[in-house]
């Protein structure tokens, strides 16, 4: 059985919308955002900030 801690926070993947396939991991509170998260993050291959959606 998985821990309490894990349930909740969940290890997301992020990847880059522009398609240069540069990822970020991070961790997600699943009761505040339960729907897939967007964020504005940098990204090397391109060296300026894009979007970065979550993947499952």
């Amino acid at each position: 059985m998985a821990s309490k801690s894990n349930d909740i926070r969940p290890v997301i993947t992020l990847k880059s919308t522009e398609g240069t396939g540069f990822t970020y991991t991070t961790r997600k509170n699943r009761r505040n955002t339960p729907d897939r998260v967007e964020l504005m993050k940098y990204d090397p291959i391109l060296r300026r900030r894009v979007i970065f959606r979550e993947t499952r």
